[in-house]
């Protein structure tokens, strides 16, 4: 009787007298295992960045902006204003809190250590539209915007840059060569999925911003307009309350395009969550096919095989091999291919997931549930697909596949 064992040393020693043909046939279960990993890592780590993005902005976010593409009445288009800001918060119901913001670059002076950033000018409700928490001292307050108090809030790399292991709050910086004292330090968020440092700025009362440090500003204008909601179904409203309001504030009449831009943060976020959803989709069916065809080549080279093997087959049957030892060594060579090419196919798809993320600008996100999943599925297509040619050998009369030329 043979041992399970020889059977198995026997189908090894089967798929290496015929390397080629062997990796030839494992070639299809490689590429789609590495298909499926690829893809539902590009998909995750898409979702992942957009939830990033989500988190940063707020998820109950409208922002506002200036649209130049759009003109009024007189053929000039309106900036936006302070007094926009404050008509929509006192106007539009729904609403949190308002931030009108204005940015510039600025070079910073601390002692003998310089550094070059943004400063953003805001209000009191600033740290609440952009999801921030004070780590050390205080943010704005109403009374700093109305005096234009020369006090700053510091984002994190300030401090690490320029600070050092002083403790920043209460000193005094230049910005622009203009004194400011520091009064607080952001809680640091790091780099979002863009690369891009949001710790590095410096946050003035926008009065102080407009009047000390943005010189080419025209007083009371602002670029753009930050409001947070009370909740995400509150959004849809106060997008379209505060487009019928600045549309009325800036005098457009009807059939004159906005020389503004209201934007929903959220909605466009998840209408770009669900076009990765489609797309990780649609590679994932491409994925499942190419497995499929893997598959596919399996059977159709098992079968060769075996056509191949008739003689040896009738041999072994001659000296005492059952129907189930030769059913089981096909399968197994079947199952070892399958193998083979999943093991292949993780490497290969956790190299193409880093090669498609890099047209993303979203680093992949490989889970093990995925991996796992795509290596047991490469074993199921071995074993499915390799079942019939191993059933067939098992069937042959061992006489007539002695006979067989």
């Amino acid at each position: 009787m043979i041992s399970t064992q020889q059977i198995i040393r026997i189908a090894i020693r089967a798929l290496y007298r015929n390397k080629t043909r062997s990796m030839l046939t494992a070639l299809g279960i490689i590429i789609g295992v590495a298909a499926v990993i690829a893809a539902f890592a590009v998909g995750q780590g898409a979702n992942k960045s957009i939830d990033e993005q989500i988190a940063a902005f707020g998820s109950n976010s409208v922002m506002v902006f200036p649209d130049h593409s759009g003109l009024s009445s007189s053929g000039k288009t309106h900036p936006l204003t302070m007094d926009d800001a404050k008509a929509i918060e006192r106007e539009v119901s729904g609403i949190n809190a308002v931030a009108p913001i204005i940015e510039s670059s600025v070079k910073l002076i601390y002692g003998n250590t310089h550094w070059s950033t943004n400063v953003t000018g805001s209000n009191a409700a600033y740290a609440i539209v952009q999801d921030r928490t004070i780590a050390k001292g205080r943010g704005l307050n109403d009374s700093d915007v109305r005096q234009a108090a020369k006090v700053a809030v510091l984002g994190q790399t300030i401090v690490d840059k320029m600070f050092f292991n002083e403790e920043p709050v209460g000193k005094s910086i230049r910005i622009n060569k203009v004194p400011f004292t520091v009064v607080g330090v952001v809680a640091s968020k790091g780099r979002n999925t863009k690369g891009n440092n949001q710790d590095d700025f410096v946050l003035v009362p926008i009065t102080a911003a407009q009047s000390r440090l943005v010189h080419e500003n025209t007083p009371g204008n602002i670029d753009n307009i930050f409001i947070k909601g009370v909740s995400m179904n509150s959004l849809r409203f106060i997008q379209h309350e505060t487009e019928s309001l600045l549309r009325e504030r800036h005098k457009i009449k009807a059939g004159e395009a906005d020389d503004f831009a209201v934007r929903n943060i959220s909605q466009i976020l998840e209408a770009r969550r669900k076009t990765t959803t489609i797309m990780s989709m649609l590679l994932g069916s491409i994925a499942f096919i190419s497995l499929v065809v893997g598959g596919i080549g399996i059977m159709n080279i098992m079968l060769v095989s075996v056509s191949e093997r008739t003689r040896e087959i009738g041999i072994r049957m001659s000296v005492g091999a059952k129907t189930k030892d030769i059913r089981l060594q096909f399968l197994l060579e079947a199952f070892v291919l399958s193998m083979l090419g999943g093991i292949l196919g993780i490497i290969l798809g956790v190299f193409a997931g880093y090669m498609l993320a890099s047209f993303t600008e979203a680093p992949p996100v490989f889970t093990a549930t995925s991996i796992l999943l795509a290596f047991l599925f490469s074993a199921s297509v071995g074993i499915g697909f390799g079942y019939y040619p191993a059933y067939k050998a098992s069937c042959l009369h061992p006489i007539d596949a002695l006979k067989y030329e």
